[in-house]
């Protein structure tokens, strides 16, 4: 294990370039039996990591972009996807899924909790569902709050009920699983696979969906952590306008970084603190490199442990059928 400092996650991107791409060419042309891939681009530094990553492996011609906005998706995603697409020279398509989403109420339901909390809500209102950061200066459960911003501008934050909170999730969760579909639409009626986006940070807490944008065929950057797809990024020649935008999963009306909403801290931090509770780096190490007192990274520590514990079903594939008999 390395010597743990502000420096243990940098990398050689020259060989690790190298090395995802191997594994990417072998996965798709000798696994798969497959011509090429589709990379759903929203506009962030993951997907665009990866679309990169497969025009240098397979050539611009076997690479296909596909943008899936809806109506409260940025439009900032759109216009840095056409962007991202036309520099590297690949084919994209633009299929908008609001009316798909309209069709199987997501709005509706969604809109039915808001108002339930601010029965003022009305159309030009937007909304966001955030964690709370105090729950880790001490002992407790995490806590989402939904906001709302009126007309006016001003803020609105109540505290959401477990049941409401589920709900929210679960609607919302299908703006991934419906942008999924059309990814292996396009990837099997071209005999591509789906390339996913998921970084490690994201893997070992959980902040992906099942059958959404976990529900792939292939993670070639799932072993790097944020900051390390930055490394990349910035080495491949990343749009600085990507590189530079705050990361955010881009399903809430009101714009909400994965900070904000999942992590509660930066992830230069948070990787920092994630491969020292992975590799079991000495508290007393972490600390001192750190600056952070030993009880408040043991409260991180638990964070990570209870957000592994409670997604582990996503990085798993379904229990096996039990066999006749037994």
């Amino acid at each position: 294990m390395k010597s743990f400092d502000k420096k243990v996650l940098e990398i050689d991107c020259p060989a690790e370039v190298t090395r995802i791409c191997e594994f990417m060419k072998k996965t798709v042309l000798k696994d798969y039996r497959r011509k090429g891939v589709v990379v759903g681009l929203s506009g962030g530094i993951d997907s665009a990591l990866t679309a990169v990553l497969s025009v240098k492996t397979f050539g611009k011609e076997r690479v296909l972009g596909l943008i899936l906005p809806e109506k409260e998706s940025s439009s900032e995603s759109e216009v840095l996807a056409q962007e991202l697409a036309n520099q590297l020279g690949i084919k994209i398509g633009t299929v908008p899924i609001t009316p798909i989403l309209q069709s199987l109420g997501v709005y509706q339901r969604r809109e039915a909790i808001v108002k339930k909390y601010f029965p003022k809500f009305e159309e030009g209102w937007k909304y966001k569902m955030a964690i709370s950061k105090d729950t880790l200066e001490r002992e407790g459960l995490n806590i989402f709050h939904l906001v709302a911003i009126d007309r006016e501008g001003a803020t609105h934050k109540e505290r959401l009920s477990l049941n409401d909170y589920l709900e929210m999730v679960a609607a919302t969760d299908m703006k991934q699983r419906t942008r999924m579909m059309q990814l292996y639409f396009y990837a099997e009626k071209s005999n591509y696979i789906v390339a996913g986006t998921t970084n490690k940070s994201e893997l070992l807490q959980g902040f992906f969906v099942k059958y959404g944008d976990g529900g792939v065929d292939m993670e070639p950057i799932a072993h790097l952590y944020k900051m390390q797809v930055f490394q990349l990024s910035e080495f491949l020649g990343v749009p600085q306008s990507i590189i530079k935008r705050t990361p955010s999963p881009d399903t809430w009306s009101a714009g909400v970084s994965d900070e904000e909403f999942y992590f509660r801290i930066p992830y230069d931090l948070l990787d920092l603190l994630l491969y020292a509770h992975e590799q079991r780096v000495p508290l007393e190490d972490v600390s001192n490199v750190l600056n952070m007192p030993p009880e408040k990274i043991l409260r991180f520590y638990k964070d990570f442990e209870a957000k592994n514990k409670a997604t582990w079903h996503l990085r798993v594939a379904p229990p096996n059928l039990i066999e006749q008999g037994k």
